[in-house]
């Protein structure tokens, strides 16, 4: 755990300043934040699905930790693993952890239409997609083919967000809805099999934490720079200090769908 109670606010923002954001590992915030995980388990339910697919994709691998998790942990791999991701460190950082694996890595800017031939895949996957393609997700998926997602919910850290940026209009925090995924899935033609939620607690430890987090998730506060909100830090810097964790509320959504035989 790091030792934080006794650091200043400008030593902390500096640290979390100058941290690499870079691939999709937290682990720099070990000991400084803490975030409950959904009891369905992603990893090992990708690792399950993996084992029996012959040729997957996985959309928007980020670094591609979460993947490289799973090919390690299941029992069988598939013939063909293909994932894609669009921002360029992730796409160099991925590559390397992922080509020694036997996983071809596609930069793609994440949106229409995929680079894949209709039918491609038995399995699509993907962890915290900035946006599901449905009708892409379809076209590539082989008849009976099954796509397996864990979503970022509903007004998912909207504490941490409306902190700096003040109160999300309804529509804004009704957004990332996994009833509306679900019935977008059907839209495009597949069956959805399993859909749950999870409301999740969320503990930021100290205003380093804060800032890395922000400079990592880059669409929760956008345009976030500790100079522009150096007074809202210091004032959370002194709250935190004062009345111990900042906590807010992390809401995920697991969805499974399959293409009709």
């Amino acid at each position: 755990m790091s030792d934080t109670g006794a650091r200043t606010f400008e030593e902390l923002i500096a640290e979390a300043e100058a941290a690499s954001v870079d691939g999709w590992d937290f682990s720099w915030l070990d000991g400084r934040a803490t975030e409950e995980r959904p009891d369905w388990g992603y990893a090992r339910l990708l690792a399950d699905r993996l084992s029996g697919a012959t040729a997957a994709l996985d959309l928007q691998t980020g670094g591609g930790e979460v993947l490289a998790e799973a090919l390690a942990a299941g029992r069988a791999r598939p013939s063909l693993t293909v994932a894609t991701e669009s921002w360029p460190p992730n796409v160099a950082r991925a590559t390397a952890l992922l080509h020694p694996l036997g996983v071809a890595l596609v930069a793609d800017p994440d949106e229409p239409p995929l680079p894949f031939a209709d039918g491609a895949f038995d399995l699509v996957v993907s962890r915290h997609p900035v946006r599901a393609w449905w009708d892409e997700i379809a076209r590539v998926l082989r008849p009976g083919g099954t796509y397996l997602s864990q979503e970022v919910g509903p007004a998912s850290v909207f504490e941490l967000v409306e902190y700096f940026l003040g109160p999300m209009p309804p529509e804004i925090r009704s957004g990332r809805d996994p009833e509306r995924a679900a019935k977008e899935a059907e839209a495009a033609g597949l069956d959805v099999v399993d859909l749950r939620t999870a409301a999740l607690r969320t503990e930021f430890r100290d205003i380093g934490a804060v800032v890395y987090f922000l400079r990592k998730v880059i669409w929760m506060v956008p345009g976030f720079t500790v100079g522009r909100y150096r007074d809202r830090l210091l004032e959370l810097h002194r709250r935190i200090a004062a009345d111990g964790p900042f906590v807010a509320t992390t809401t995920r959504f697991l969805i499974e769908a399959v293409k009709p035989a």
